[in-house]
């Protein structure tokens, strides 16, 4: 009987560990055009991805607010803000929290960029990014015309940020 219930309370689990990989094959891929959605932002507005239209967009999902890899990584994004904007280019972060969450989390840590709650995770699968419970930390580099143009994926929070800004130098050169 022991053995039974540890079956049961570990088949869930085992199934949420594989989800990320059989979602995997459901991420758009570089030179797609990136699925177009609607989320409130921590303003309570509605945000649209066509509202970007003409600029780059940073799309980038998060496991969850107020959390220390989360923190360094938005951190990281709103200290290269001015940097982003001179190539055109906007940040946007998604995760499930609610727009609450993202309310505190951008007065707590001062963020200016978007953040967009998904808490029925039906953007954060449309983008394979759902790991089962939290968003997978994956990014989406999105040019103006709405062409996804490259995709991070398993994002280190830290230099993430400046692999970005790179990127968009290598891309705008060509």
């Amino acid at each position: 009987m022991k053995f039974i219930r540890t079956l049961s309370i570990a088949a869930p689990l085992a199934i949420a560990l594989m989800a990320p990989s059989l979602r995997a094959a459901d991420m758009p891929t570089e030179g797609s055009t990136a699925p177009d959605f609607t989320l409130s932002s921590q303003e309570g507005k509605q945000v649209n991805l066509k509202d970007f239209r003409g600029q780059w967009v940073v799309l980038y999902f998060y496991p969850k607010d107020m959390t220390p890899g989360c923190t360094i990584e938005a951190h990281n994004f709103q200290a290269d803000q001015d940097k982003y904007t001179a190539k055109h280019a906007a940040i946007v972060g998604v995760s499930v929290d609610s727009v609450d969450s993202h309310v505190q989390f951008c007065t707590k840590e001062n963020l200016t960029f978007k953040l967009l709650a998904d808490p029925t995770h039906q953007v954060t699968e449309k983008y394979g990014s759902f790991g089962g419970v939290v968003a997978q930390r994956n990014t989406f580099l999105i040019d103006p015309k709405g062409v996804i143009r490259k995709v991070y994926t398993k994002v280190q929070p830290n230099p993430h940020s400046a692999q970005v800004l790179a990127e968009l130098d290598t891309l705008e050169s060509k």
